[in-house]
């Protein structure tokens, strides 16, 4: 279930494997207290942040020196791209800007022609709203990661309404689209101190993911609690991320081959956290520690002390059935040699994780056999991407690099499957549509003449599900009214002129990246007056009808925005919940197949069991996001508990059966 979501009552108990009866519920809990809360910042805050300030600072410095800071949106327009694509790594992050760019310089076009051709408000309403949902959907679609749709949706909704001749149509255009090559640049730059920055930081959370999980374990004493179960879950999400952006780096010298396959041998260390528990039992250090004669890491800890646990484990998963596993011994206390040995484990990935982060060299990672088979196997079956004679200088221990595994869609076939005809995106769509079109309407009921802030304001609280709606509503508001508070205290200062006003500019650009990750609605804080002074640079309007505009669109914007997103239900989250459970239960009955057979020494069994492992980690992920959208919709149909309970349970313990099956060392050495 959702953190926000409460159990709702059921008439009677489910015979095991049945849905449980579904009945309406009328309403959900919607969250205050956590809704305003602060978090930690996400660790690159400060990448997007300085790239944006930076592709910012040299356009509106030069039209500052041409005096011709009425065209600050349109370059703003190209700039503001440099806020995307910062988990990727850079050869992924080349391919992606550029399509970014060219969503915003098109978005922009059409915004820009429509405002040439008529000035009918409403109609520009309609066409931004219109536009709104397609990039809401898009950007869904294609996974593109913070900031989303929402730099899209501000810039193009900001276009429409801005006075236009059809003539200078294309020389705006142009100028977006220059300063959008300038983004890709500054994007780009870190590329040439720091090529592997990317990949380094994904492993790194991977690996203080699988450090946070060994010590919850060890001190629940062996007990599945909750909190074990959500650091198991945010390890599996964690550690499936970070293979994402190593399949995404390019491994075409023998150099980058053997950076990324040191890479994969961290990520590997940390996916083996996943099978210490999981059937009931704590294995402390996994048999990957140890190859089949023992080895030592960089640090010169020995994990010889735990070569008995180790061989134990592997004996029980080799010889593990199916029933085992549906039917799980009872959880045992941890031994105090187990216990330290975990600990020892859990130090021993966090230390690695700060040496990966600090851009020291890799620490060196043993595998087991079955891993190191498994790596032979995938090199036997793929393409690596660079010739048998450049593989001469490859490091011999990088035998082979993982891949997806098989069957599942990739790039723009992924991205068409999702927003195909059923989708759960398609209800999403409609919401930003119906609710930007109708807080547009309104605001132009009450008096605002361009409530292109309505429809900014309705199109950015629309999140997967009602109740995290709500919450981006509330923080909208809040953020912004204390924004427009803000506006008005240095209003003197931006008053004293230009240069002052785009220093002010790049500095709340600087503090919502700074803040935003810590809540929405104190980066939004920052944001307002970043919007309000765009705004002012194009023609300077009095400062008491431009914040009581912007107040009045966003009450307008999200009182409308939440009404629709209530009204316009998401009823295809229950079924992606049945889609969910139908994946994880073909890839555990996979898994169990192969843990009741015995281990078949050699590549093709371990490459099997790699790819099982791939499958059932992803169906587990998908089904916890689907539960927690589905959890969150306030009209909704009772979520079939029982049933997702059993299937995480038993997953998640098959997932642990097949990490150790490939973490456990060679017994016949």
């Amino acid at each position: 279930m959702g953190k926000h979501a409460k159990p709702v009552e059921k008439r009677g108990k489910a015979a095991p494997g049945s849905a449980v009866r579904a009945r309406p519920v009328r309403t959900r809990p919607l969250p205050i207290k956590s809704t305003v809360r602060l978090r930690r910042p996400v660790d690159i805050w400060h990448k997007p942040a300085l790239s944006a300030v930076a592709a910012l600072a040299i356009p509106d410095l030069t039209l500052f020196a041409l005096g011709r800071l009425d065209l600050i949106l349109y370059t703003s327009a190209g700039a503001m791209c440099a806020l995307y694509a910062h988990g990727l790594p850079y050869a992924a992050r080349a391919r992606t800007l550029p399509w970014v760019v060219l969503g915003m310089v098109a978005s922009l076009g059409i915004a820009l022609t429509a405002a040439s051709l008529t000035t009918s408000t409403a109609l520009l309403v309609v066409l931004a709203s219109l536009i709104a949902a397609v990039h809401k959907m898009l950007c869904d679609a294609t996974r593109i990661g913070p900031p989303g749709n929402l730099i899209l949706t501000f810039i193009t909704a900001s276009a429409f309404f801005v006075p236009q001749r059809l003539g200078e149509v294309p020389q705006h255009v142009a100028l977006a689209l220059g300063t959008g090559v300038l983004a890709w640049l500054v994007c780009m730059a870190p590329s040439l101190v720091r090529p592997q920055g990317p990949e380094r930081i994904a492993t790194a959370r991977a690996l203080e993911a699988a450090a946070g999980l060994l010590r919850t374990e060890s001190g629940a004493g062996g007990v599945e609690s909750t909190g074990v179960a959500h650091a198991r879950h945010a390890t599996a999400a964690a550690v499936n991320a970070a293979w994402h952006t190593l399949f995404l780096v390019p491994a075409r010298t023998p150099a980058k081959a053997t950076a990324r396959a040191r890479l994969e041998r961290l990520l590997i260390r940390a996916e083996s956290a996943l099978g210490s528990g999981g059937n009931g039992e704590s294995t402390g250090l996994h048999g990957n520690q140890a190859t089949a004669d023992g080895y030592d890491d960089r640090y010169g800890r020995s994990s010889a002390n735990a070569n008995a646990i180790a061989i134990a484990t592997a004996i029980a998963t080799a010889t593990a059935t199916a029933t085992a596993y549906a039917n799980p011994t009872p959880t045992a206390t941890p031994t105090a040699t187990a216990t330290a040995t975990t600990t020892t484990e859990a130090a021993r990935l966090a230390a690695w994780a700060r040496d990966v982060r600090s851009g020291r060299p890799l620490p060196e990672a043993g595998l087991s056999a079955a891993q190191a088979e498994e790596l032979l196997g995938i090199e036997a079956t793929e393409v690596l991407g660079i010739g048998a004679d450049e593989r001469v200088g490859v490091d011999a221990e990088a035998p082979g690099l993982r891949r997806p595994a098989p069957g599942r869609p990739h790039g723009i076939r992924a991205v068409l499957a999702r927003l195909a005809p059923g989708s759960a995106l398609l209800p999403i769509g409609a919401r930003v549509a119906v609710g930007c079109l109708l807080a547009g309407w309104a605001s132009m009921a009450v008096g605002v003449g361009h409530p292109y802030w309505a429809v900014v304001t309705a199109a950015s609280i629309y999140q997967a599900n009602t109740t995290l709606s709500w919450q981006r509503a509330l923080q909208r508001t809040i953020g912004n009214l204390l924004g427009l508070l803000l506006f008005t205290a240095l209003l003197p200062l931006i008053h004293t002129g230009q240069l002052a006003m785009i220093a002010l500019t790049l500095a709340f650009q600087l503090g919502a990246e700074a803040c935003i990750t810590r809540n929405y609605w104190l980066g939004s804080v920052w944001v307002t007056p970043m919007a309000l002074l765009l705004t002012e640079f194009g023609g300077h309007r009095p400062a008491e009808t431009l914040i009581a505009d912007r107040w009045i669109d966003t009450v307008v914007g999200a009182t409308v925005g939440l009404a629709c997103c209530v009204l316009v239900t998401n009823r295809r989250a229950t079924g992606r919940i049945e889609t969910a459970l139908a994946r994880v239960a073909e890839a555990e009955a996979t898994a169990l197949r192969l843990l009741a057979a015995q281990p078949v020494p050699g590549a093709d069994d371990a490459l099997e069991t790699g790819w099982a492992r791939d499958r059932l980690a992803g169906s587990l992920i998908e089904l916890r996001e689907a539960v927690e959208v589905a959890a969150g919709e306030w009209w909704q149909r009772a979520l079939p508990e029982e049933r997702i309970a059993r299937a995480e349970q038993q997953g998640h313990r098959a997932l642990a059966g097949l990490v150790r099956r490939l973490s456990a060392p060679a017994l016949a050495a």
